[in-house]
């Protein structure tokens, strides 16, 4: 046969193969991804991010919708900021996002992603979730350290007794709230107190308050090398070298604290001294080690510190800035504990059912100023659609909490303060999410409302309060991770006339 015969035939036979190929090909469906803006090599979408990121990724989502593909250097990031969507989230595909995405400070301060906060979805977490929950968080124990409260909004309230005036006087709220905060949870967890005027001037509570500042501060770092892989290589700004020390002298206070408490037993049988919340881990360690090892207390007292003081004292912060704003929300709060509580006890725990105008002013207050304004961010473990569009494995996910209690779609006037609006308990339980939502929520939502309530209740029937001059509270929102004040709090202040003889008595 010819060349040119044989060249034909493996012409035909060629193209009769790549056409069989494409016939018995499976066909695949195109993926469907959410909008997304213009990104740059290598750094993705991260030169878009401006402080405060939330309301920058709020602005994305306006001009692109409520479900936004963005990508942080190499991770695929999904931005959610509709009540449809989070609930699609975290109703359908709760167990697929119930991963956390393992960055840097979850690393270091989370002792390798192995507490509640930090550690995979699986056997493990569920175990942690349930001893936390039984052990620390429940009615019970929290009923427990009630006296702790009591006396911390004590302090709180005798602080402002300024030389026992009856005039007013500016006083600065934000320490004192966030000495209330910490001495609460730190009481609670060791027995000891650290912070505020009438804490304990050691050497060691000088430490650990320097410790727990920087651990803040790092916390709150956003970190290029989670982001850009060859950064973290060459620890771009030393922020990890940071983190290291900062967790080696943490680990070493901790630990300290716990052989302290471990060997403050009764000499006479009686079981151990205290009843702190690492004695009763310490209880446990016989029965479950693994969920109770030195390791693990240390984790959860440094994952109650960075989700319990801060949130709770910049809570109260905003909520004292908006009555201010607002004189005429503060003199019905005032009169409905005037109502129920009167003038011949100091406002108690057990009142705050009671109270159901002052809880509106604590949901408005987390409505409009959430101390997660992106919720802790998730990880999917594998694929799925999400509105309709194709979101893969390995994405992270953040639900912007700011966004949608502000979405007008959903709240009538969203930014003004109206307490009111939550008179009714009905409607879509996802467009109020400031605890989070689903397995991964928030498990000291019942200590944080405690401790809000008391406080903001107290700070309201003891005293008068008004604006330090005829200007409006500065409502600016200044940059961390629970959104603070960018200017703290200052206030007049002085004590109301018929509730002199109750504070005397502190």
């Amino acid at each position: 046969m010819e060349p040119a015969t044989w060249l034909y035939f493996i012409s035909l036979a060629t193209v009769l193969s790549l056409l069989l190929l494409i016939l018995l090909k499976p066909q695949t469906t195109p993926k469907k991804t959410p909008p997304s803006p213009l990104s740059l090599p290598i750094i993705g979408h991260l030169h878009l991010l401006k402080e405060p990121i939330h309301r920058t990724l709020h602005r994305l989502a306006t001009f692109h919708g409520p479900i936004l593909a963005l990508r942080f250097g190499s991770r695929p990031v999904l931005v959610v900021s509709s009540p449809s969507a989070v609930e699609e989230c975290f109703s359908k595909n709760d167990i697929l996002f119930a991963n956390r995405p393992g960055l840097l400070p979850a690393k270091h301060f989370n002792y390798n992603f192995t507490t509640l906060a930090a550690s995979p979805y699986g056997h493990h977490w569920r175990n942690l979730r349930r001893l936390t929950t039984l052990e620390i968080f429940s009615t019970t124990k929290l009923n427990t350290f009630l006296s702790i409260r009591q006396e911390e909004v004590k302090s709180l309230l005798k602080s402002l007794i300024i030389n026992r005036q009856t005039k007013f006087a500016k006083v600065e709220m934000k320490s004192r709230l966030s000495a209330l905060s910490f001495n609460i949870v730190m009481r609670m967890v060791s027995g000891k107190r650290y912070f505020g005027a009438e804490a304990e001037d050691s050497e060691e509570a000088r430490r650990f308050r320097v410790i727990i500042c920087e651990i803040f501060e790092l916390s709150g770092t956003t970190n290029p090398g989670d982001f850009v892989p060859f950064l973290g290589w060459i620890d771009f700004g030393n922020v990890e070298r940071r983190m290291v020390k900062i967790q080696k002298e943490a680990d070493e206070f901790l630990q300290g604290l716990i052989n302290e408490i471990r060997n403050n037993e009764d000499p006479n049988g009686g079981g151990r001294r205290n009843k702190s919340m690492i004695d009763s881990m310490l209880a446990l360690q016989e029965s479950e080690p693994e969920y109770a090892s030195d390791e693990m207390i240390k984790g959860n007292i440094l994952n109650m510190l960075s989700a319990g003081t801060d949130t709770s004292s910049v809570t109260i912060e905003w909520a004292m800035s908006l009555l201010l704003n607002h004189p005429e929300i503060l003199r019905r709060a005032r009169a409905e504990l005037d109502d129920i509580v009167g003038e011949d006890r100091l406002v108690d725990e057990p009142d705050l059912i009671n109270l159901p105008y002052l809880q509106n002013i604590i949901n408005e207050t987390l409505r409009l100023f959430p101390a997660a304004p992106l919720l802790l961010p998730h990880e999917s473990s594998g694929d799925c659609t999400i509105g309709g569009f194709d979101v893969p494995r390995g994405t992270m996910l953040l639900a912007n909490a700011w966004a949608i209690h502000r979405d007008p779609k959903w709240w009538d006037d969203p930014t003004s303060f109206k307490p009111e609006r939550h008179e009714s308990k009905e409607g879509d339980p996802y467009k109020f999410i400031p605890f989070g939502i689903g397995r991964r929520s928030c498990p000291g939502a019942g200590l944080a409302n405690r401790v809000m309530g008391l406080a903001l209740a107290a700070l309201i029937q003891c005293f008068e309060w008004e604006r330090v001059s005829e200007e409006l509270v500065d409502m600016s929102e200044g940059q961390g991770l629970t959104m603070p004040k960018l200017k703290p709090l200052e206030a007049m202040c002085r004590p109301r006339e018929r509730m002199i003889r109750v504070l005397s008595e502190l």
